[in-house]
């Protein structure tokens, strides 16, 4: 079989189980699931045994993440402190995807590696279209793709949590500024963000309306918040809250202050973007465009010199 093939077959394979369980994972609830089985039955009345509750939770929360776990676990004793720490951080600023735990994450790293590594060893045992160092440095080459997959997948959910928050953050400043104007406290208005949308943004605002109530301080909430989401434009925004209610000025001018500077810059953003788009489109024009074009003006002249060339 074509190596080429080979490789397609690895990407689609692996990626096709990458997505499944990732899917699979997200689409469950935020809560315990076992906890969520146990209060289904009690519900309907039934009495059934711990180990039936258990057996009615999906395959990959009961087999696969418990392994992974317990891997994760053993590899905690072998990883420095700051390791796990700037992992912990890491996952808080992707929004904590699957509820995933340091330790879970790191192990994960490896057992990715392992299923790049066993998928295309398979398929080259099975075709033997490659030398053995071929075949040896290809399979090293997706074992570190593997290993460093987790990773790549890690920062681009950061990436996208923190442009949506970006995108979000002057309408629910308005949204903030309308409120607080018609005279609700912060804290209402805020919830009134979570009622009315369903985002990142959103889900931010409703932790620290949750942490308030547990009995937190609104200050440390807020910078709680800014520390979870990681970039410029909230923390600017909290500094602004927090020092309106130390100095004692109007929130809502305050609000609607933060709210017109963010939606400048979220217009500045859109046309660096904009400028950036002829750079990005040299590469695509370069490799689809330009050869098309080339082959149907030379062609023809390509023609008529072999016919030249034939005569004489």
């Amino acid at each position: 079989m074509n190596p080429v093939i080979i490789i397609l077959i690895v990407v689609v394979v692996v990626g096709a189980i990458a997505t499944i369980l990732v899917g699979m994972r997200r689409n469950m609830p935020n809560e315990d699931p076992l906890d969520a089985r146990l209060a289904e039955f009690s519900q309907r009345g039934d009495v059934v045994s711990l180990e039936q509750i258990e057996m009615s939770q999906p395959f990959v929360e009961r087999v696969i993440y418990p392994l992974i776990r317990r891997l994760g676990e053993l590899s905690t004793r072998f990883t420095p402190q700051h390791v796990l720490e700037t992992t912990a951080k890491r996952l808080e600023l992707a929004g904590n995807p699957g509820r995933l735990e340091p330790a879970t994450f790191l192990a994960l790293r490896f057992v990715v590696a392992a299923v790049f590594g066993g998928v295309l060893g398979f398929l080259f045992a099975v075709s033997e279209s490659m030398s053995r160092s071929q075949e040896y440095l290809i399979l090293m080459l997706f074992i570190v793709l593997g290993f460093f997959f987790p990773q790549l997948w890690l920062k681009s959910r950061i990436d996208r949590r923190q442009k949506e928050i970006r995108k979000a953050m002057p309408d629910a400043l308005d949204l903030l500024t309308i409120c607080v104007e018609a005279g609700l406290g912060f804290d209402a208005a805020m919830a009134k963000v979570t009622e009315k949308w369903n985002n990142e943004l959103s889900l931010a605002f409703a932790r620290v309306i949750r942490e308030i109530q547990l009995g937190k301080l609104r200050k440390e909430a807020m910078r709680d918040m800014a520390d979870r989401v990681g970039i410029a434009e909230m923390t600017s925004f909290v500094a602004a809250v927090l020092q309106s209610e130390t100095l004692g000025v109007s929130m809502a001018k305050v609000l609607r202050i933060q709210a017109d500077q963010m939606r400048l810059k979220r217009r500045q953003r859109a046309e660096e973007e904009a400028h950036k788009a002829p750079v990005k489109m040299l590469i695509p024009m370069g490799v689809f465009i330009f050869p098309s074009i080339l082959i149907i003006l030379m062609t023809p002249a390509a023609f008529r010199i072999m016919e030249a060339f034939g005569s004489m």
